[in-house]
């Protein structure tokens, strides 16, 4: 993809920069952040813009208040995160376009933040309303998109105010974009793909788009099980996604055509009614009350093996119910054995990033996405309302 102009050339002293960053970041209990790795990552734009003289003002989401002010989704532990990693007080201003956020962006100064409360309390952020587009940008002067996560929506903060004012992409978008089109743009060969996770219609789109692309693609977790279904393989009493049949036979008839060899497990782990221990199954004989949840020791070898003759890897979605320690040696093996091997390797969207870090496997890894739905929708070749709406470099 074209590279886009970046914030390094953008005119920013004593002006008033609008940033779109993703803090929409997990709380714990307590309602503190749980996980800053975005506000980590969107660090090199805003000690530029520090450095540079910008008097900046931030905006972001966090969860999903439904277009009105709710509480539980205040910006106000998340402020509280990034002053400290920033090292100096944020203030927070409550009312995002109100009178407040006017007086209290207009007395800033050289090297100061502000950040505005929580964007999707007002409705017109995810309508992006024309005219909430409008107030928002009569805040600043410049516009700079950080917030990769969001660039597949056609938001007011995502699309309406880069539309309004001069708009430059931040250093981890620019990173994003980089990266991640070294999947799309003459992968080096051998190419895999590894997906998991669940909901094959949702992600029977993301499937058909390496087609043709990819030389082999490893799919496992509940993915797999509409597909070992369709093969007439008995999974016992495991929850198989109903009424894919005639989709999944037109995917692997596709990916027969295009030269894409599909890979799907021999083995599973499955987990039985009223016992707390898990036993090894073939695909063919799941018990009936078995409930299959993760990949079988062959499967983790055969899918290493593999991934060990790749020079491009790309992974999206655990290979089992990895939450639960006793389903998450498929990924961690897999994963873990990955890293061993010599090439690009990247990791994207969902839960990917948090998975990785909690299985110890990051370091397999050139690149991990902060992006979920935006990562896939882009090395799926779709076009990204909030990159397309940026200027070229």
């Amino acid at each position: 993809m074209t590279a886009k102009r970046d914030v390094g050339s953008a005119p920013v002293r004593g002006r008033r920069v609008l940033v779109r960053v993703d803090f929409n970041v997990p709380q714990d209990a307590n309602g503190q952040v749980a996980d800053d790795r975005r506000i980590v990552e969107a660090m090199p734009t805003l000690n530029h813009l520090r450095a540079s003289g910008a008097r900046t003002i931030l905006l972001t989401h966090l969860g999903r208040p439904g277009g009105h002010p709710d509480p539980r989704f205040s910006l106000r532990p998340v402020v509280h995160r990034f002053s400290a990693i920033l090292g100096q007080p944020v203030p927070l201003a409550e009312d995002i376009i109100g009178y407040k956020a006017l007086e209290m962006s207009a007395r800033l100064e050289n090297g100061q933040f502000l950040m505005l409360e929580n964007l999707r309390f007002h409705p017109g952020e995810e309508a992006n309303d024309p005219g909430f587009a409008s107030q928002l940008a009569h805040l600043g002067e410049v516009f700079v998109e950080d917030a990769f996560g969001t660039v597949h929506r056609a938001h007011a903060s995502t699309v309406g105010v880069p539309r309004r004012l001069p708009s430059f992409a931040g250093f981890l978008v620019e990173r994003e974009v980089r990266e991640l089109s070294r999947l799309i743009d003459e992968p080096e060969r051998p190419y895999h793909v590894v997906l998991g996770g669940a909901k094959v219609a949702d992600k029977l789109p993301l499937l058909s788009s390496f087609l043709g692309r990819a030389d082999a693609v490893l799919i496992g977790g509940a993915l797999a099980f509409p597909f070992l279904a369709a093969q007439g393989n008995r999974l016992g009493a495991t929850k198989v996604e109903a009424g894919l049949e005639k989709a999944v036979d037109e995917f692997l008839s596709a990916a027969e055509g295009a030269g894409t060899e599909i890979l799907l497990p021999e083995d599973l782990v499955v987990e039985r009614s009223g016992s707390a221990g898990v036993e090894t199954a073939g695909i063919d004989h799941v018990p009936a009350d078995g409930i299959a949840q993760d990949i079988g020791p062959a499967t983790r070898a055969r899918f290493a093996g593999r991934l060990a003759e790749s020079h491009t890897v790309f992974w999206n979605g655990p290979l089992g119910r990895a939450e639960d320690t006793r389903f998450a040696e498929g990924t961690r093996e897999v994963l873990a054995r990955l890293g061993s091997v010599t090439g690009y390797h990247v990791a994207a969207g969902g839960d990917s990033a948090r998975i990785a870090q909690d299985l110890g496997v990051t370091g397999s890894f050139q690149f991990i996405s902060t992006g979920g739905g935006a990562a896939l929708e882009f090395v799926q070749g779709l076009e990204l309302p909030g990159l397309a709406v940026l200027p070229d470099a």
